[in-house]
């Protein structure tokens, strides 16, 4: 059952693939669909014998390298931290099957399409049951290749084009630290099973290395070089530029990328690893820093945009941060509950948003909307659902979360936390600012597309709705639910056991009164803020905007890092392969070496082929020239 997991959407991959135009559209979008959604059945039945019965695993599945002191298996690992990432991936990528089945319903190529699923749901579970950082590794790069052939699934359009083609070389540069972090592991430990590295990482506690002429502390460069892959594939601050333009893909994919995909990976790697990260106290500050950092910075950018999909993808953004500073002060277990609770609401978001797309014929200016909650009901209520889990609503699973993690960066009791502690509720006011204005200005106040009739507007169809449906039951209760499987702060529950290292365990204390209901009393009263700022006296937020304009512009072209960074690479790397292109290669190269061969071969061929006229006397007159030089040649001699 457990191969099945990770078997299943290949061959549905596969199947769909490569004889999709024989099956026919409807019979690959059933087949696919079915698959993945019998893996998430077992994927279920696994996570409930790991809750259960403590059931844990590592099945071999075959020998993939063996290589001198080298071996590595393609196995599964299966764990309660394996076991989450399974119920997160498999359940939100059987529904964004379904939804797809309704969603791509126009689209010529839809066989091309499930398979791109599939085979993205499958590299995402090699990911995550890996017992090595080599498997680890091709489930990391197989996830980055399907998100370029889905971020450009609509090749035709430059600008998804464009946006895959950014997805794919900004994450080659985290990868590249994520690669170099695997060599050192493999160079310091000789091996790259995790039992093996993790049972040796006490012996290089202190260990020195020279890395590009400075001497650091190995455990310190190996943390940080694996962080770096993480901060590429989980869109953090300087490497998180590809991630907005990723929504030049279907509606579907951006739902699986965002909520159980790719995004999530950088967060499972540090998780995964918790067991070098707790003898980094280097590398956990810097977590920390740049996982607050991103969450004030999306959240900032969020309140200024007007395409629905960006709004929804910045917020990606800054929960991915909320994980990250979680981990950085150690709660990976915090972390991992964000990340579960966070997969039901975004995917439940964004889902939602292709719904309200695809009732305005593919318009995702907000703008351009306004005044059809009664014209879409029941994805008004299911966005609302969302809405309120994403900004922390009480008793929803986002609370639950969101403010736990704010509760331990603020128990931990250094500077990077209480400075976590403070970014995290400052944000969570934005988050739930920019949430409003989004449900605001789509649903409620006039209509303000003059391309499409008000009446134009519909509901989506039944295949839509009903993964929206089973999401919002996960955006309400699952923070309720598993609250105390996972965080236990009584220490009674032992739910992670040896999938999650702690050096020292969690503090069972709580922060002060005022401080707990800090976060919702904020969440709560922006309802009202953000009803009388962008519905009944829109004037007022549009003079803000006029007042603070430099803040304004600053915000909108998102803190000018895609300008910055065409300055300094993009532009730079484009003139040199010009120059390397036209310069060294055409002029120089070509010219001296194939094209100048050639040529001057062609003009002494033409040269000779002037003699072949026909006429005796010239024949005579060259040989006479030929004899007379002969002649004068052997005199000489």
């Amino acid at each position: 059952m457990e191969i099945s997991i990770i078997a299943l959407p290949l061959i549905a991959s596969i199947i769909s693939g490569f004889f999709g135009k024989y099956i026919g559209d409807r019979n690959s979008e059933i087949l696919t669909s079915l698959l993945v959604s019998i893996s998430a059945v077992f994927s279920a039945i696994v996570f409930y014998e790991v809750i259960i019965n403590q059931y844990e695993e590592n099945i071999v599945i075959a020998t993939w390298i063996n290589s001198g002191s080298l071996e590595v298996n393609w196995s599964m690992k299966i764990d309660s931290l394996s076991a989450v990432m399974l119920v997160v991936v498999t359940f939100v990528s059987a529904l964004v099957h379904i939804y797809s089945i309704g969603y791509m319903s126009h689209d010529p190529h839809k066989p091309r399409f499930m398979a791109f699923l599939s085979l993205f749901t499958f590299a995402m579970l090699m990911l995550v049951t890996a017992d090595n950082f080599i498997q680890l590794f091709f489930g990391w790069e197989g996830v980055g290749l399907c998100s370029y052939f889905l971020i450009g699934f609509w090749f035709k359009k430059e600008s998804a084009n464009a946006a895959a083609i950014k997805a794919f070389v900004v994450n080659r540069v985290g990868d590249f630290g994520f690669a170099l972090g695997i060599f050192l592991i493999f160079y310091l430990f000789g091996t790259v099973n995790y039992s093996e590295v993790f049972e040796q990482i006490p012996t290089i506690v202190n260990q020195k290395l020279i890395f590009l002429g400075i001497e650091v502390n190995a455990i310190d460069l190996i943390s940080l070089l694996l962080f770096v892959g993480a901060m590429g594939k989980s869109a953090q601050i300087l490497l998180h530029t590809w991630l907005p333009d990723a929504m030049e893909g279907p509606t579907p994919v951006s739902a699986l990328i965002h909520a159980a995909t790719m995004v999530t990976a950088g967060v499972f790697l540090v998780v995964r690893c918790s067991p070098i990260y707790e003898y980094s106290e280097l590398a956990l500050n810097i977590i920390t820093i740049v996982g607050m950092s991103t969450a004030f910075f999306a959240a900032s950018i969020a309140l200024v945009q007007t395409d629905i999909k960006k709004i929804i993808a910045y917020s990606t953004c800054s929960q991915l941060g909320y994980m990250f500073f979680a981990a950085g002060v150690g709660a990976y277990n915090v972390a991992m509950f964000h990340l579960f609770t966070h997969a039901f609401f975004k995917a439940l978001l964004f889902l939602g948003s292709g719904s309200v797309i695809h009732a305005f014929k593919n318009e995702q200016n907000i703008n351009k909307m306004g005044g059809v909650w009664k014209k879409l009901p029941y994805t008004y209520v299911l966005m609302i659902i969302g809405t309120l889990a994403l900004t922390g609503f009480p008793l929803l699973s986002g609370f639950y979360s969101k403010d736990a993690i704010i509760e331990f960066a603020y128990l931990k009791g250094s500077t990077t936390g209480y400075y976590a502690a403070g970014i995290g509720i400052f944000t969570a006011l934005l988050t739930a600012i920019y949430s409003w204005r989004l449900i605001f200005k789509t649903f409620h106040g006039e209509y303000n597309n003059q391309d499409i009739n008000i009446e134009e507007t519909h509901e989506s169809p039944l295949v839509m709705l009903i993964p929206l449906i089973l999401l919002s039951l996960g955006a309400i209760f699952a923070g309720y639910i598993f609250k105390d499987l996972f965080i236990s702060y009584d220490g009674t529950i032992n739910f992670w056991r040896d999938s999650i290292f702690f050096l020292e365990p969690l503090s069972e204390k709580h922060p002060p009164f005022w401080f707990l209901i800090l976060t919702p009393i904020l969440v709560t009263l922006s309802i009202p803020l953000s009803y009388y700022l962008f519905v009944k006296n829109k004037k007022l937020s549009e003079q803000i905007s006029k007042v603070n304009d430099p803040l304004y512009q600053f915000l909108l072209n998102k803190w000018y890092f895609d300008e910055i960074y065409d300055v300094l690479f993009v532009i730079p790397s484009k003139k040199i392969g010009l120059f390397l292109w036209k310069i060294f290669d055409v002029k120089i190269i070509d010219g001296f070496g194939p094209d100048g061969i050639s040529s001057f071969i062609k003009k002494c061929s033409l040269k000779a082929n002037k003699f072949q006229s026909g006429f005796i006397y010239q024949y005579a007159f060259v040989m006479l020239i030929g004899f007379s030089a002969l002649l004068t040649f052997l005199i000489v001699k």
